[in-house]
């Protein structure tokens, strides 16, 4: 390789993640696992109890594995939130200034972020969340539908979309976003999907200057 372009490129050192915060990032897949588990064992459940005969011994057996998993998935969450709060105490707390988001969906965030050390720009949190919208139209259809990348980030993507409702009534910014937007004819769904964008901005902001979140917040540009 070309001494004189490796000097133009220096290539940054590889360098391993922090313990815990691998130990955090197993404990989340493990716990989605589970979770998906508890589901088809919940979905199995309902259609053994709707049969017009039923094992007694299925339905007990049923019965254990759900309540198995859903101690295990609390032990699961318990662990990792413990982690979580040990690794980005100070950035959890930051994010639970901007109304809208809890403690859980902030520690999520952060895992999911890492922290925001490696990102110079909120875009890239929110096209790593896969949450850039994109609309199709078709035919003769007038307004098309929305959809978003999806590019990764699925579980953090759901949160957020949990978080959009509390944020479009109580978070000064988002509550004036989806306003404008549903005023300008956008359907719910899209006007919900630029909240979602919202936060992460905010969260973005706040966790890189370190200052709690306040409604007339300055926003740091791109």
């Amino acid at each position: 390789m070309d001494t004189a372009l490796c000097q133009q490129n220096e290539l940054k050192r590889w360098q391993p993640e922090e313990a815990l915060l691998v130990e955090c990032r197993q404990l989340e897949q493990v716990a989605e696992q589970l979770i998906k588990q508890k589901t088809m064992t919940m979905n199995a459940l309902k259609a053994l109890e709707l049969q017009p005969v039923k094992s007694q011994l299925a339905t007990k057996s049923l019965k254990q594995t759900l309540k198995m998993l859903e101690r295990q998935i609390q032990q699961m969450e318990d662990k990792l939130q413990d982690n979580l709060g040990n690794l980005f105490q100070k950035e959890i707390q930051l994010l639970c200034s901007i109304t809208g988001i809890g403690k859980k969906t902030a520690g999520m965030l952060l895992l999911f972020a890492g922290g925001f050390k490696d990102m110079s720009s909120y875009r890239q949190l929110i096209a790593k969340a896969g949450l850039c919208p994109r609309e199709y139209s078709s035919g003769s259809s007038i307004r098309g539908k929305v959809r978003i990348t999806k590019m990764g980030g699925g579980l953090i993507r759901s949160k957020l979309f949990m978080c959009s409702f509390s944020a479009k009534k109580s978070n000064a910014a988002c509550k004036a976003l989806y306003e404008r937007l549903v005023a300008k004819g956008k359907n719910g769904k899209r006007a919900l999907i630029a909240v979602c964008n919202k936060l992460l901005k905010q969260a973005f902001a706040i966790v890189k200057s370190s200052i709690p979140y306040h409604p007339n917040f300055a926003e740091i540009p791109a």
